[in-house]
């Protein structure tokens, strides 16, 4: 369904901290919310759908490896909150850990302007919020996982923040399947399909490697990058 705002020139500044990596900034531009990091978009409220898929798609490949009851999703990336309204949404999910390394974002979501977003699944006993870097927090958590959906950047081969490529490389992704239970699912959000990344997915021992596309207004298609744990 396509939406239209009266947008206006000049983006209106809601917030603006200096967050551990740097500067993030809250904006409303017409009808939409934007989160800036270090003067790059990273996101808005325009559409979602590629978020929601990336929770339905971890999901789906769970239940076509014989299913588990009420499996426990870790997302990665809080961003606008489409991804975790929309796991919260569906009585599916059991435990649905959001891992999110900006203050700022946590603090709009709680007692700011993403809160129309998120409100309901914040306050599912269900959801718990941790503020920690992904890298750090699967190389680091005792905790187990049914599913990782991840969606920190803009993808395998376009990062916008420093330091994000080591969770795309064969080190990262064998931390994720380190906190992955046997059969769990990794499912990767990227602005762009990536034939490389689903090389390194197989080498890195991944089964069922595949790609899904989302089409977008203009441009390139989004992409969920997926692969099953062996076990």
């Amino acid at each position: 369904m396509s939406m239209a705002y009266d947008i206006p020139e000049v983006p209106e500044v809601l917030d603006r901290r200096d967050g551990p990596y740097g500067e993030v900034v809250l904006r409303r531009h017409g009808g939409l919310l934007q989160i800036i990091a270090n003067g790059c978009f990273l996101m808005d409220t325009s559409d979602g759908r590629s978020e929601r898929r990336l929770v339905d798609a971890a999901l789906a490949a769970l239940d076509a490896s014989g299913g588990r009851p009420a499996p426990h999703v870790l997302i990665g990336g809080l961003g606008v909150g489409f991804s975790l309204a929309h796991a919260a949404a569906q009585p599916r999910w059991g435990r649905i850990t959001v891992v999110e390394r900006e203050p700022a974002v946590i603090d709009w979501h709680r007692a700011g302007p993403l809160s129309e977003l998120s409100r309901q699944a914040l306050a599912d006993p269900r959801t718990e919020v941790v503020a920690a870097d992904l890298t750090d927090f699967v190389n680091e958590t005792s905790d187990t996982f049914d599913a990782l959906c991840l969606d920190i950047d803009n993808g395998p081969g376009w990062t916008v923040t420093e330091g994000n490529e080591a969770l795309y490389a064969a080190s990262g992704l064998a931390s994720c399947a380190r906190v992955l239970r046997p059969g769990g699912v990794l499912a990767v959000w990227s602005a762009r399909p990536s034939p490389e990344f689903e090389e390194t997915l197989r080498n890195a021992g991944f089964q069922q490697v595949r790609t899904e596309e989302i089409p977008v207004a203009r441009g390139v298609p989004d992409a969920v990058h997926l692969g099953v744990r062996p076990g």
